[in-house]
Formats: structure tokens, sequence, C-alpha cells
């Protein structure tokens, strides 16, 4: 069975795919592929990469990456994780990989070129029938994804999950406007209540019922697109909520420190 599959670049001089089983392994590089019959190599003909930049090895359950470089860090990037990559050393050796999907980015001069790698074997435990004793775990990040305070946690973390990982938070008026359809009373003051609620909620910052109002806290979007995104609270799947029809949600409370106590 094929654990990893290998997607040449559109520059690579071959565009055929790599497909890897659990033990083989795959050289890239600037290098002329070897004779029929050889190992495989993946040839990348760009005159800043090295002759032997590196390899892929395939396991049961991810893949790692070496880095023969001497000088470039190689960075890897998740597509579908809004930024989020891995950076392998030079001469780093077998380092774990762990995304489904991968984009390997090699710096290459002035530019930077990359490839494909796919890794749908992935295992999960099988939790379905189990029993355990004592009282459940308390969720880490309580939120309810019907309420209005995740709908403008959603639209915070919008332009990264569309794709652009380095792209700023949105403003409260453009949060406003995205949520119009599915809010139609939406206004600068609420989004902002919500945004303060929510830095409460997701515990960067104290809650008004405490002595301790904590250090000011600098780009609170930001920081709460970072953790919403870091541990999965928002999923491009929820994306839709923002355009879709939705049932009426209740209406915002005060802005108030006593309405935001009763809420949490």
């Amino acid at each position: 069975m094929y654990t990893i599959i290998v997607v040449p670049a559109p520059a690579a001089a071959s565009a055929d795919q790599f497909r890897l089983a659990p033990g083989e392994r795959l050289r890239f590089g600037r290098a002329v592929p070897p004779a029929a019959g050889g190992p495989p190599h993946l040839d990348i003909p760009h005159p800043g990469v090295s002759r032997t930049a590196g390899e892929i090895g395939a396991t049961g359950t991810y893949w790692t990456l070496s880095n023969s470089s001497a000088s470039s860090t190689y960075v890897v990037e998740n597509p579908e994780g809004a930024g989020e990559h891995i950076k392998i050393a030079p001469g780093r050796v077998d380092a774990p990989v762990p995304f489904e999907f991968s984009r390997v980015v090699l710096p290459a001069g002035s530019e930077l070129v990359d490839f494909g790698v796919w890794a749908p074997r992935h295992d999960y435990a099988d939790r379905a029938g189990t029993a355990e004793d004592g009282e459940p775990t308390a969720l880490p990040f309580p939120l309810d994804r019907s309420k209005r305070y995740f709908l403008v946690l959603a639209a915070l973390c919008e332009p990264r999950l569309r794709g652009a990982p380095h792209a700023p938070p949105p403003t409260a008026d453009a949060i406003v406007e995205r949520l119009r359809p599915v809010w139609p009373t939406a206004n600068r003051a609420a989004v902002q209540w919500n945004i303060d609620y929510l830095a409460v909620k997701l515990r960067l910052k104290p809650g008004p019922e405490t002595a301790d109002r904590g250090p000011r806290l600098n780009g609170k979007k930001e920081s709460l697109v970072s953790l919403a995104l870091r541990f999965d609270l928002v999923h491009e799947e929820h994306l839709g909520a923002l355009t879709a029809p939705a049932e009426p949600l209740p209406e915002a409370a005060d802005v108030t420190a006593a309405a935001l106590v009763r809420t949490r």
C-alpha cells in the first residue's frame, strides 16, 4: 500500500507522480536522474537547487524529510493549516512531517521552488464503544458554534483559512459588512464587544469578576486568530455560516461587564 505521493511542481523535469510505500525513499535535487532501473529521483532543474538537495522517506503513517543542504533551511507548509509550517534545518536527517498535504519549499537563489507531498494514510484511534470511569474531561475551549461570537471568530479567521496565511485580521467595520447577510443588525460596537468576550472566553485575558485585570492585551484580534487556528477551533467548513441562512440568534447582550459575567 502506498503511503505518500510526491507531486512535482510544473517546473520539474518530470510531471510524473512518485508513489512510495513504507520503507521506500526518494531523493531530490538538481542532479540528472539515474539510468533506467535505478532508484527514483525527483529532478529539479534549477541552478539554485543543490545537486543532492535532500531525501523523502515513507513510513506507515507519516513521512520524513532530510535536508542535505549545507546552508539552506527548507520549509514544509500545510496548505490547509492557515500558515502552519515546520522548518527543516541544514543537515537535518529524517525530520518527521505530520501534515496530510504538504508543500516543500526550497530556496533557490532569488526564487523559491516547491513540490507537493500527499500523505493519505493517517491513522486515528477509534474510541467508539469504549467506556471510561469518572467524570468526563472538561473541554479546553468550549465554543458554541450557534452563537454570534463564533461568527465573529470565523470572520476573523477567514482570510487565513482562504489561503492568505500572512493576512492581517479584518477590521471591526469589515467584519460588520461580512456578517451582514446573517446578522443584519450588526454594528461596530457589537462586533467589538464579541471580540472582547472571545478574549475572555479563550482565556487570553481575565474576566471582569476578577480583581486582577492582567496586562493590556495588544493585538487582540491577532492573538484570537493565532489561538483559534493553532488549536483548530475554526475550520474552513465553518465559513459557510457567514453566508448561509442561519437560525435566528439571540440578540447581542448589553456591552457591560455585568452582561459579560452572565454570559460566560
